[in-house]
C-alpha cells in the first residue's frame, strides 16, 4: 500500500499525535519513514513609505539560524526516540529557511514518498482563515496523499 512515508513536525502536541500515528502505520506497513521539521527565515521588516522598518544584523541572523539548528535537533531527536520505541527506523530531515508546506512538499516528491501525515488543530471558518495551516496548503497541492490526523 504505503511504502515510504513522510512525516511533519514542528514540536507541538498536534504534530507530535501525527508523528506517533505516522509511526504506528508505518511500522504495520513496514514502510520506510523519514521525519521532516522546516524552520522560516526570520523575517524582516524592508519598512514602508511611513515606518522605518528593522533589518537584522549578521549576528542575530546567525543568532536566530543557531537557535532553529537547535529547536530543529531537539524535534529530530524526539521523532527518532518515538519511532526507535516502536522499532522503526527513521531518516531524520531539518530544512532551513523555507515555507514549510512548499519545504514538505518539496522532499516528499524528491524522497519518492507516497504518503505524507501531518497533524492539524482541525480549526475552521475565519480562524482557518486567519491563522492560516501547513497542512491545508499541503493537502490543496494534491500531487502526494495526505494523512491528517487530528
Amino acid at each position: 500500500m504505503y511504502a515510504n512515508i513522510l512525516l511533519s513536525t514542528d514540536g507541538s502536541d498536534v504534530a507530535r499525535s501525527g508523528l506517533k500515528s505516522g509511526i504506528a502505520l508505518a511500522k504495520a506497513l513496514n514502510a520506510k519513514v523519514t521525519v521532516i521539521t522546516v524552520t522560516e527565515p526570520l523575517y524582516v521588516d524592508y519598512g514602508s513609505g511611513f515606518g522605518g522598518g528593522w533589518i537584522p544584523s549578521q549576528e542575530e541572523f546567525d543568532h536566530y539560524d543557531e537557535a532553529c539548528k537547535a529547536r530543529a535537533g531537539k524535534m529530530l531527536d524526539e521523532a527518532r526516540s518515538m519511532a526507535e520505541q516502536s522499532g522503526v527506523s527513521a531518516e531524520l530531515v531539518h530544512v532551513p529557511n523555507a515555507h514549510p508546506a512548499t519545504a514538505i512538499l518539496e522532499a516528499a516528491k524528491a524522497r519518492g514518498c507516497d504518503l505524507i501525515v501531518m497533524g492539524s488543530r482541525g480549526n475552521r471558518g475565519l480562524r482557518k482563515l486567519f491563522l492560516g495551516s501547513q497542512t491545508s496548503e499541503v493537502l490543496a497541492d494534491g500531487s502526494v496523499p495526505v494523512l491528517v490526523v487530528h
